[in-house]
């Protein structure tokens, strides 16, 4: 059965792992039913700022303003089965930890955690304060899944695409999805 997922993107740096992610998710096609995106404007201005484009825009993907709490994945009744928060700023997470459900984001994420579904946080900044710990411990034992943008070396990656790719991959590991990648001694 085809899965239905959302991303939200939020102002953190580290736009290539969420440009990276879009593209593998596109490939994954045969997998993904629905994708649909929030970005904040801070994401936006990240993402020209560090890449240079607006690509985001020529996905295939259903965008959604981080307002609108018409959303489907802003219900629980959606069939939605995962959130990947890519990159995850600490202030968003932060504000899902202590339940604040202000905006598409945060409303999102505390229906994933309410509903046992899947919630992916890729945390992008270093290095971390105790509230942040805190807040990672907390989100951990609610159910959400913390996915630190640590890229890995042992793949021998030759571009910055294929560096954020050995974060993007177990990021997809993690949504359930299948894919052909890397595997350490395999």
């Amino acid at each position: 059965m085809k899965k239905r997922i959302a991303i939200a993107v939020t102002g953190a740096s580290g736009s290539i792992y969420a440009k990276v992610l879009f593209d593998k998710l596109i490939k994954l096609g045969d997998q993904v039913d629905e994708v649909g995106v929030v970005m904040s404007k801070n994401a936006k201005d990240v993402w020209q700022y560090e890449l240079g484009n607006t690509d985001y825009d020529k996905t295939p993907f259903k965008f959604f303003e981080k307002t609108d709490f018409f959303a489907p994945f802003a219900s629980g009744s959606s069939s939605y089965s995962a959130l990947i928060i890519c990159p995850c700023s600490m202030g968003t997470l932060g504000r899902i930890a202590a339940g604040v459900s202000d905006d598409l984001v945060t409303r999102a994420a505390d229906v994933m955690l309410k509903e046992r579904r899947r919630l992916l946080m890729v945390i992008r900044d270093t290095p971390y304060n105790l509230i942040h710990i805190n807040n990672m411990k907390t989100l951990t034992e609610a159910g959400g899944i913390i996915c630190p943008a640590s890229p890995s070396f042992y793949s021998r990656p030759q571009s910055f695409e294929e560096l954020a790719s050995t974060v993007v991959d177990r990021v997809i590991d993690l949504a359930g999805l299948k894919q052909d990648t890397y595997r350490w001694s395999e």
